[in-house]
């Protein structure tokens, strides 16, 4: 009768035990994020040409934005009507009085866990008003970094910009992404082309920008929402917040040629009033406040991209700098043109 050896028995048995508690950990890596409950809530609030994002995920609230001076009463009374009593955070985007400038009433009214800007100061009298009330809570102004991480209930929000320090205002804009399970939003306050670039160079080819919702940069004006950033996000909605016939012309003609090119539906507030996106984890639904208005659903329009095969750039095709016609070669796509090696004019699409 064979002698059995009880240590290696009890070695081999271990090692089949954490082999098998291995494979259960890696299975359960590569699985989805999982998330329960109600889902997560953004709410685009219609402050005319403006910006203001509610928030609420597992009972928590974030506020991104307060809109004009004049939006603080809709503001707050938003905030009451769905039942707000404590805020888990308050982002203001950028200095500009149409985004902070709601804000210091909200502050005034609504308990809040922590303030987040790029910048302490700023040269306006609502910036001081909103320094003023969230020292009146007791708390300090927090100038996220690229790379930094809270959470609202299941949702994880990370901050991914501003990268560099800019003159201009709205290059300051702090860019938010927020995931629920496998949706995500991108919030870009009013960063403009430039600091997209700078963006999307700071987190390199790996980083995955594909988002669901994007609320589309400054009002939809054209100096936001560049080709080479929108090919990136990639995404299937697009909010935008503004006035009805405001004096900007918003939105410019530009991007929404470009959202459209892209096959993006576009939401705009202007049209749709306040804009409620829920999200389960797995898909987003909006519904809106103008039940007799309609989202343009748009299916991707056709567009030819111009290389040239000398200097290896591409533009668009009422760029100034076409090659002559021996040098020229089509692309039907933004991507195709990438792929095949060449860099976007910095003219037109830069």
């Amino acid at each position: 009768m064979m002698k059995i050896d009880k240590k290696k028995l009890i070695a081999g048995i271990l090692t089949l035990v954490i082999a098998a508690c291995s494979y259960v950990v890696t299975e359960y890596l590569r699985e989805e994020p999982m998330v329960s409950g109600d889902g997560l809530t953004v709410q685009f609030i219609d402050v005319g040409q403006a910006d203001c994002a509610l928030l609420e995920c597992g009972g928590e609230y974030m506020l991104i934005d307060g809109g004009n001076r004049d939006d603080s009463q809709l503001v707050v009374s938003f905030l009451e009507q769905q039942g707000v009593k404590e805020l888990k955070a308050v982002v203001c985007t950028h200095a500009h009085e149409d985004h902070v400038g709601g804000l210091p009433a909200v502050l005034a009214v609504y308990p809040t866990k922590a303030v987040y800007a790029p910048t302490k100061t700023y040269s306006s009298s609502v910036f001081d008003k909103f320094v003023y009330y969230t020292d009146q809570q007791g708390l300090e102004i927090t100038i996220p970094a690229p790379g930094d991480r809270f959470s609202l209930g299941q949702a994880e929000i990370a901050v991914l910009g501003p990268v560099k320090s800019y003159a201009e205002t709205n290059n300051t804009s702090i860019v938010l992404r927020v995931t629920y399970g496998q949706t995500n939003f991108l919030f870009t306050g009013d960063m403009e082309t430039e600091a997209e670039n700078d963006m999307l160079d700071y987190w390199g080819e790996s980083f995955d920008w594909q988002s669901d919702v994007l609320k589309v940069g400054h009002h939809c004006s054209n100096t936001s929402t560049g080709y080479r950033f929108l090919n990136e996000v990639d995404p299937q909605y697009g909010v935008i917040s503004l006035g009805k016939d405001n004096s900007y012309g918003h939105p410019h003609k530009e991007p929404m040629s470009r959202l459209r090119q892209a096959g993006v539906t576009i939401l705009r507030t202007d049209e749709l009033g306040t804009i409620q996106a829920v999200s389960d984890g797995k898909e987003v639904t909006f519904t809106w406040q103008n039940q007799s208005a309609v989202p343009e659903n748009v299916e991707p329009t056709a567009q030819v991209f111009i290389g040239n095969k000398n200097s290896k750039n591409f533009h668009s095709p009422d760029c100034a700098n076409l090659p002559s016609e021996k040098n020229a070669v089509e692309f039907s796509s933004y991507q195709e043109a990438v792929d095949a090696g060449y860099a976007p004019c910095g003219s037109c699409l830069g």
